[in-house]
């Protein structure tokens, strides 16, 4: 999915209450304790601990990777070949000056590619997917997982196999900052709403707001542009995509809580279940041994107050 590619953020009052109220749903559906005021938005990232984080974690034991696996054949390359995107702020974003790609979902590829290969820098290989494109890009080896904010649904999990969940988000709300009118998935009967084509949130507002209009855009930043043009009157997408668009603009909040439940998986082969519990027995070890909530401090953390929440159960989903 793409998103907005700015990597400045203009701390002022209004985009202070924007964050703070993306940060506060945020917190409810984490379960986390605190939702007073947002920190102040970040700048570029912190590299230095992010790197830290990345560096710090988990690498294999040599007798856990298998001659001829997958987890062998990227050992051997060298690089995990990962689909992705590059314009997420808090999950996978760009920086410009460094070609440098940080973020919640870029760091868990980081920290597989060093789990495999042992080494700490130039250890991925990104290429950019789309929710069109991402179970092609599996099935044809272009890429050996996708990280990417990726839903975990029976329908994709037909297509290709799910490690995780790793991280459960919801569909949400983005509207205007100065609109009052709009905080429940009730009050989207009547409106324009946009949404992403063949993403799961089209299902979703038929079923939670059957008397919304919905229009379809191919992108991320298309749908936030409608809503700030006033083409649409709102736009529902996975909360963790909303509050990184709204962590950036101004012109957009995210409200009320979400209206499903969103868990994100890491997409792997379908023929492959050694792969599949290669990823999910790494997935442990960076639940128990914390480095996986140091990752969500130094990406989600950085906007959202309060504690980590409580990673979700592997397996747990079914298709994962």
């Amino acid at each position: 999915m793409i998103r907005t590619t700015r990597r400045r953020y203009r701390v002022v009052a209004r985009a202070r209450m924007v964050a703070a109220a993306a940060a506060a749903a945020l917190l409810a559906l984490a379960g986390c304790a605190d939702s007073g005021t947002a920190p102040a938005l970040p700048g570029p990232a912190d590299t230095g601990n992010y790197d830290a984080v990345v560096a710090g974690s988990p690498v294999a034991d040599p007798s856990a990777i298998t001659p001829g696996t997958w987890a062998d054949k990227i050992k051997q390359r060298g690089t995990l070949n990962i689909g992705g995107t590059d314009a997420g702020p808090l999950f996978s974003l760009k920086d410009p000056s460094t070609g440098k790609v940080t973020g919640f979902d870029a760091g868990l590829s980081q920290m597989l590619a060093h789990y495999i290969t042992g080494k700490t820098t130039a250890n991925t290989q990104l290429t950019i997917t789309t929710v069109d494109t991402r179970e092609t890009l599996i099935q044809n080896g272009t890429v050996d997982a996708v990280f990417a904010t990726y839903t975990i649904t029976p329908a994709r999990a037909a297509k290709v196999a799910f490690a995780g969940p790793y991280y459960e988000s919801g569909d949400a709300i983005m509207v205007k900052a100065d609109n009052t009118s709009i905080s429940t998935v009730a009050d989207l009967n009547g409106r324009t709403v946009a949404t992403e084509a063949n993403s799961t949130a089209v299902l979703a507002l038929q079923k939670a707001a059957p008397g919304a209009k919905t229009l379809l855009f191919q992108e991320d930043a298309q749908c936030v542009a409608a809503v700030q043009q006033g083409r649409a009157d709102a736009y529902v997408l996975d909360q963790g995509i909303l509050i990184s668009d709204a962590s950036t603009n101004p012109a957009v909040k995210v409200v009320g809580a979400p209206f499903t439940q969103e868990p994100y998986g890491i997409g792997l082969p379908l023929g492959d279940p050694a792969a599949k519990q290669f990823v999910n027995d790494w997935l442990k070890k960076i639940y128990a041994d914390g480095s996986w909530a140091k990752l969500w401090r130094a990406t989600i953390g950085t906007v959202v107050k309060g504690d980590p929440p409580a990673p979700p159960a592997i397996g747990s989903v079914a298709g994962s």
